[in-house]
């Protein structure tokens, strides 16, 4: 018997209900400099049918120095009434592997009130080996208003990330590789100081999921633990530029634990000063 998910559909699902009134499919793929991608121009040719472009790099606080920064509700309300959806849709993200930065998107629609929002299961990359409809047509955005209501407390800032470190109070989960976490491998962004906060355990987004599909729920019950993580308590989770670590918020969500916070400013912002604590052991 096919396990019970709760914010993941599979592609079956999916596509028997492509072109259905209120449900908002968007392709909120994006890459690491490094890979040298245009996750938008590659959207431009194939996606989903019916599909709209989530793009992390304008979905975000403009006046922010550091990347990706989460955006004040009004600018979300605009971005996202842009893409034709609204708070009580049902939206389907997708990116192209699976599990690599559609969970953010997952997140941000979240943390600003929509509550049917659902990851696609094994990514574009397996819906297009699968066989299933692409197309390059533009999709045809109907008028529409999303009215935002906030959930302010999911996001963590630094003054209260700097006292977690400093006085506990919370897990600390780190999605990036272990070679970045350990200080080992050098930051993809210059100016960046390399290892971790002190207290924090390594959950490398590659580790949550297997061939584009998330762990099952007892594997990731079994895996989260083993990082060092107790997820009947409080975690923050984090990562380069707050992107990644949303993986992390998905999986514990995925496994009941909705108590799952994000630091924004992520290692873009920590690693970046030259005022925080960093370790570089295990």
């Amino acid at each position: 018997m096919e396990e019970q998910r709760r914010f993941i559909v599979s592609a079956d699902w999916l596509e028997k209900r492509i072109g259905e009134p209120g449900l908002s499919i968007i392709d909120a793929s994006w890459y690491l400099p490094a890979q040298n991608r245009d996750a938008e121009a590659e959207y431009d040719a194939a996606h989903i049918p019916g599909a709209v472009f989530f793009d992390h790099e304008l979905v975000c606080d403009a006046g922010s120095k550091l990347p990706h920064t989460m955006p004040e509700p009004l600018t979300f309300e605009r971005h996202a009434s842009s893409m034709g959806v609204t708070r009580n849709d049902t939206i389907v993200v997708y990116d192209g592997p699976g599990f690599f930065t559609a969970p953010r998107a997952w997140w941000m629609f979240r943390v600003m009130g929509a509550e049917k929002v659902y990851v696609l299961d094994g990514g574009f990359y397996r819906w297009r080996t699968q066989g299933r409809p692409v197309t390059s047509e533009p999709t045809k955005i109907a008028s529409a208003v999303f009215d935002p209501k906030v959930d302010r407390n999911a996001v963590v800032g630094f003054d209260e990330m700097l006292q977690l470190v400093r006085e506990g109070g919370a897990q600390i989960a780190d999605a990036r590789s272990s070679g970045r976490y350990k200080g080992v491998e050098a930051e993809p962004r210059k100016g960046m100081r390399s290892g971790h906060m002190p207290g924090a355990v390594s959950v490398p987004v590659t580790s949550l999921s297997r061939d584009g599909s998330l762990l099952s729920r007892q594997a990731l019950e079994e895996h989260l633990r083993g990082c060092g993580l107790d997820p009947e308590k409080p975690v923050v989770a984090t990562c380069g530029s707050g992107i990644t670590a949303a993986a992390i918020v998905l999986a514990l969500a995925e496994t009941g634990h909705d108590h799952a916070r994000l630091y924004d400013g992520s290692w873009s912002e920590w690693g970046g000063r030259d005022d925080t604590p960093v370790e570089t052991s295990d």
